[in-house]
């Protein structure tokens, strides 16, 4: 038997056996659990429950992995400038790796709609949708993100790890015997809603469509399928194969699922996504994405036929019994839906900006990661040494970029990731680059060959 001591699966303790079962994959968070199997004569001592929450969270520090968060407040108007309170005080920021891509949360359309709203609804919504959630502001947006992807209709969640989770944790329990194949470099909340759905699921290599073609044949063409992938994988940047993807859903009878919450808003004709852009959109059976990142507000939905759409309306426990977004929330939204529809400037900046980046941090040597997306990722390679960067390029430089350790990527491949936006000025993108350099000096990192 392993010993907790040394590997934190397992810790013997007198008259007591206590076993931490793990899992989880790669970009993805992970669960835990501890059983324990009873060794004791009725009436002994209690479980240690201090002592268990303490060695998981040494566990942690000693990898290098426990997770501090920054504290700060964005300044409006002047998206990405933030500022950092530590001991009681507060001094400037740049923030660099923020998922509100085209600076949509500052935009005067959303701050303005969302104004409005709140002094004509208030605060909340005043429950779930089945009671008193549903208003006007939630109707007008479901509709608007089911024209937006041409799909019949849509399903506002509360967040778009909910909405991968309750989906397609529905969808198993009402496709009997379906079985879901997914690739291996999926998101935390699409591993949860399957693994929560309890059926059957197949792992394949990331982005391998003859590994996917391989696993598809080995299952009746009778039997229900479903395949899930993303658009944008947001670690490495890399696009999913969506037209490929779709071409082997269809020789095989599989529905699709993809995630487009790094897609949406960013790519395609009116900002519908990367499926969009392939022109495959109308060929993906189900759309998942998220409110949170290009719209800049909050929230998650899918778009789908209309069956589909009031199916998971009707069986998702993560949508029945959840208290719906805030009025204001759907406002703000809506306002940034419609505008991106209308503008590619922000779409346009955000990717020169990103080439600008990638540009100069190859100039100056650094290993920045082969990226066909906005997301910008410079390899450092080891848990600590990143922790070390991120912290003197705050501390130093004033510069805020948060390290990415396991299980979002592998061991070995830990990095930071920059989101440059359209509000990253040159000076910024200098100041950066010049930042990063002193810093990767300081520390002995290996520069890009």
């Amino acid at each position: 038997m392993t010993r907790f001591g040394d590997a934190g699966l397992t810790k013997s303790a007198p008259m007591a056996i206590f076993r931490m079962e793990q899992g989880g994959g790669l970009g993805y968070l992970g669960w835990a659990r501890w059983t324990y199997q009873d060794k004791r004569p009725r009436g002994g001592m209690k479980f240690p429950y201090k002592s268990r929450f303490r060695e998981s969270l040494a566990a942690l520090r000693s990898e290098s992995r426990y997770r501090v968060f920054a504290d700060i407040v964005r300044r409006r108007g002047a998206y990405p400038q933030a500022s950092l309170y530590e001991n009681q005080q507060s001094h400037p920021v740049t923030v660099w790796c923020s998922n509100d891509y085209l600076g949509m949360s500052q935009h005067p359309k959303v701050i303005a709609a969302m104004r409005e709203a709140v002094e004509q609804a208030g605060a909340g919504s005043g429950g779930t949708r089945n009671i008193s959630g549903t208003t006007h502001y939630h109707v007008e947006l479901e509709a608007e993100l089911a024209a937006l992807h041409a799909k019949e209709a849509a399903l506002l969640f509360t967040s778009g790890f909910i909405s991968n989770d309750a989906t397609l944790s529905t969808l198993t329990r009402l496709l009997p015997g379906l079985v879901i194949f997914s690739d291996e470099l999926n998101h935390a909340s699409m591993i949860e809603g399957i693994r929560r759905g309890g059926g059957a699921k197949r792992v394949f290599r990331h982005n391998d469509l003859a590994d996917l073609a391989s696993q598809l044949k080995s299952v009746d063409r009778a039997q229900p399928k479903l395949i899930a992938f993303e658009s944008v994988y947001s670690m490495d940047g890399d696009f999913g194969p969506v037209a490929g993807i779709c071409d082997l859903a269809e020789e095989h009878g599989a529905l699709t699922y993809i995630d487009e919450v790094h897609g949406v808003g960013l790519y395609g004709p009116r900002g519908a996504g990367v499926a969009a852009r392939d022109g495959a959109m109308e060929r993906v059976d189900i759309i998942e994405g998220t409110l949170a990142k290009a719209f800049g507000v909050m929230g998650g939905y899918i778009a789908a036929n209309g069956d589909i759409i009031d199916c998971v309306r009707s069986f998702a426990p993560g949508f029945i019994f959840t208290t719906s977004l805030p009025p204001a929330v759907a406002a703000g939204v809506l306002a940034s839906v419609r505008h991106l529809k209308d503008s590619d400037v922000e779409r346009d900046a955000l990717h020169e900006r990103a080439q600008r980046l990638k540009r100069r941090l190859a100039d100056a040597g650094l290993p920045v990661m082969a990226s066909a997306s906005h997301i910008v990722p410079v390899l450092v390679g080891d848990a600590a040494l990143c922790k070390s960067v991120s912290d003197a390029l705050l501390h130093e430089h004033a510069i805020f970029v948060q390290p990415i350790n396991f299980p979002t990527v592998p061991r070995g491949a830990e990095r930071l990731r920059f989101t440059p936006s359209p509000n990253h000025t040159d000076d910024m993108i200098e100041t950066l680059v010049r930042a990063l350099d002193q810093v990767w000096t300081a520390h002995r990192l290996a520069r890009a060959a």
